[in-house]
């Protein structure tokens, strides 16, 4: 794949005429075997195998053992048993039938523990232990029986080749026959942002007899629904909590724009359009994409994203025996980078959308933003749509004062806004990397160029965007972010797939089941296995729960919030409900979360809100796919409809909700976050670079920068231009008064040894 070089929002897009991509299929094949075979001669994660336990039942043949020979001593018993583990050659021959050191350790405990309190040996074992006893048998001979007992507590050591074919997701193309049934037409349509690219793929969606569009996002896949509805292309919209079908009579369209999770792979369409195809490589929702790209149903698919994802795109589809056809768009209007950062909120101009990566700045920014005088739009993920739009509007607006934005990320994608210059309050961003662990990670080449690209929309009042950073060191690491170019492809295992693992271990948990089939899973070199951590975490959550497997599955691939525990808790109560077959009324809801609600007096009550409002889009999500147990889907909907404005006045008043935050606040602590004040600034979750520190004013250890300048910071009181004048000039002050008190010390030694004269 080649290198992009070059500026950073200039890198990755191509220019020029449709070409088309080829490639030898042979080739490709015969590379990803070879990448196959490697991974599968992998060993399992025994670490994953969970001993089941064994009771010490009385054998079916009673005491015959015993009457056939003599009774056994419990001594003797255990001596020859840690005799047989340690005998390196029943560890060696052991581990051929899969049990390794780990596993060989805990099914000889198992097997001690259930031959030393079993009251009556079964017939067989009773006299191979008094044979050996009298050395007319040979210690290897408990072998068998040894064996026998780990089968027993590991059922999965009897049908690892089964559970290995199971979990083998080598080809997932072989997985849509009715896909590999007809011979579709893949066009990529490669730009920037703002280039024009999914507008092209749009107009030949519409153009068509059907078609079905797959969008990352509610508010894409609805922005889509309305635009084909107003174009008299009569249009469905599908998404994980919502059907609405434009027929009357609900009869479905030709058309659907749904999100990409929802999108029917055994429909056929006469075009389909996959947007943003560059998160195939998304460690959590990857899966969903490559479901689309291996498995729609269409003549035409018509693939949008950055050119950065072209060479993987085209060799995916090697896999398939598939063409690519790669049409290339400019950007359709300039935007430059800075050359200096803004290094001040002082210096904020109208258009400009400061982007945060998290709450607690946004929430600190918005406030000094307020302080001096100015209005200022919010947006964040977690926000409803309703609200995030009604933000976007306020903002667009030229009537409105409202002329600053501050936004997380989410601004990168499915809404349009009237931004001038995009201005990076910091380039680092929590993540969770591919074995589920946080980091703290510079944004990437498509995340930035994702959220700059936002800038001088051809559709806006700017003609051409801007993009800087706040702080001046960030400015000159922006250009070295790291390149971003897909490179594998996520996948998931399928509820049909857990239940043939259950099959074979039907006393594993669904945590678990799921555990061993990553462990055992075999996967090429193109593909990876999406990061499960929060499917386990609504599995361990539910396990004493009683449902079929099934319902678990479905219940666990909720998409909810962890973070928020009345979402959790909701959940919880949720499933229990369920698992009664007590219908989830409308009063039953309401009770749950004290309906009617008012309006937040704080931050706590706006975020308190935001996750009711996830426990409402929890249960329309499980009434698509539960309806008898959630009958109420209407009536919940329409009042998450009147909860989204109450949480539209609460963000139009988000400053006086800060303030009335911090007012509450205990002495010390971080109203914002509930945690002690660590740093100069709220602003960012590591230090601020450029912030200033205690020595830049000369006086080091001073109060004024140690305790009270850094608090007025935070409050947004004082800038830190303004702090470090006021430094200089408490500095001078000092050093006067220093003086003074030298001079005056000097003057009384001296008249104190004209006295002693």
């Amino acid at each position: 794949m080649g290198v992009c070089t070059g500026p950073l929002w200039a890198r990755c897009v191509h220019f020029g005429s449709i070409t088309l991509l080829k490639g030898s299929l042979s080739g490709s094949v015969s590379t990803r075997q070879g990448v196959s075979s490697n991974s599968s001669s992998r060993p399992p994660d025994t670490s994953l195998f969970v001993p089941l336990s064994i009771k010490s039942d009385v054998g079916s043949d009673g005491a015959v053992g015993a009457e056939l020979t003599q009774p056994l001593d419990k001594n003797e018993l255990l001596k020859m048993l840690n005799k047989f583990y340690k005998r390196k050659e029943m560890q060696k021959i052991a581990a051929d039938q899969g049990l390794d050191a780990r596993l060989f350790h805990q099914a000889f405990i198992s097997f001690r523990k259930y031959v030393l309190e079993i009251s009556m040996l079964s017939a067989d074992l009773h006299i191979i232990f008094n044979d050996i006893c009298c050395g007319a048998g040979h210690i290897d001979d408990l072998y068998p029986y040894f064996m026998r007992h780990a089968k027993q507590i590991f059922p999965m050591l009897d049908c690892m080749e089964d559970l290995r074919k199971i979990s083998d997701l080598r080809v997932p193309a072989n997985w849509y026959p009715e896909a590999r049934a007809i011979q579709r037409k893949v066009i990529f349509h490669a730009g920037p942002t703002n280039s024009g690219k999914t507008h092209h793929a749009i107009q030949r969606y519409l153009a068509a007899k059907s078609g079905v569009y797959c969008g990352p996002l509610k508010l894409l896949a609805h922005e889509i629904f309305e635009k084909s509805n107003k174009a008299g292309v009569p249009c469905d919209l599908v998404t994980g909590e919502e059907r609405t079908f434009v027929d009357e009579e609900g009869r479905q369209a030709e058309h659907v724009a749904c999100t990409i999770e929802m999108c029917s792979v055994t429909t056929p369409y006469e075009v389909a359009v996959i947007d943003e195809i560059q998160m195939i490589r998304d460690i959590s929702r990857g899966w969903a994409w490559t479901r689309a790209l291996l498995g729609l149903c269409a003549e035409e698919i018509h693939v949008c994203g950055e050119p950065a994802a072209i060479n993987f795109v085209t060799e995916l589809m090697y896999t398939t025996g598939e063409e690519v056809e790669v049409r290339n768009y400019k950007r359709l209007t300039p935007f430059s980078i800075l050359d200096h950062a803004v290094e001040s909120l002082d210096n904020l101009r109208p258009g400009d959308c400061i982007v945060c990566f998290s709450k607690n700045d946004i929430y600190s920014i918005s406030r000094q933003i307020e302080i001096r005088g100015l209005e200022c739009a919010v947006i964040y993920g977690s926000l409803p749509p309703g609200t995030k739009l009604s933000q976007a509007k306020k903002f667009n607006d030229p009537e409105d004062p409202c002329k600053i934005l501050v936004a997380t990320d989410a601004i990168g994608m499915g809404l349009n806004l009237s931004i001038k210059r995009i201005i990076f309050n910091s380039l680092v961003k929590p993540n969770i990397n591919e074995k589920g662990e946080k980091e703290l990670d510079t944004i990437s080449t498509s995340q930035a160029l994702q959220i700059a690209g936002r800038a001088g929309r051809f559709s806006s009042i700017f003609k051409e965007g801007e993009v800087t950073t706040m702080h001046r060191d960030d400015l000159n690491s922006t250009w070295a972010i790291s390149e971003f170019c897909p490179s594998t492809a996520g996948l998931h295992p399928t509820a049909e797939q857990i239940e043939m693992f259950a099959y074979h271990l039907p006393d594993a948990t669904l945590s678990n089941l799921i555990d061993i089939f990553v462990s055992l899973s075999q996967v090429d070199g193109m593909y990876f296995v999406c990061n499960i951590d929060d499917f386990k975490f609504l599995a361990d959550m539910i396990q004493h729960i009683p449902l079929n497997l099934r319902s678990r599955y479905v219940f666990c691939t909720a998409p909810i919030n962890k973070k928020q525990p009345f979402v959790c808790t909701s959940f919880l109560k949720f499933a229990r409900q369920f698992s009664r077959d007590e219908p989830l009324t409308f009063d039953w809801v309401c009770r749950h979360v004290s309906w009617p609600l008012v309006p937040p007096k704080n931050i706590k009550d706006l975020v308190h809100l935001e996750a009711v409002h996830d426990v409402l889009d929890l249960y329309l999500w499980l009434s698509y796919r539960f309806m008898d147990m959630f009958p109420d889907a209407n009536r919940i909907r329409e009042i998450q409809q009147e909860l989204d404005s109450i949480i539209q006045v609460g963000v139009r008043n988000i400053t006086r909700l800060i303030r009335a935050t911090e007012t509450n606040a205990p002495p010390g602590t971080n109203p914002l976050s509930n945690q002690r004040r660590l740093g100069p600034s709220p602003v960012s979750p590591r230090r601020v670079r450029g912030a200033p520190k205690a020595q830049d004013s000369g006086v080091e250890g001073s109060q004024l920068d140690k305790s009270l300048g850094s608090r007025l910071v935070q409050e947004g009181l004082l800038t830190p231009d303004l702090l470090r004048q006021l430094q200089k000039e408490w500095s001078k002050v000092h050093r006067q008064e220093e003086g003074v008190k030298l001079v005056a010390g000097n003057n009384k030694t001296k008249g104190n040894k004209k006295k002693k004269k």
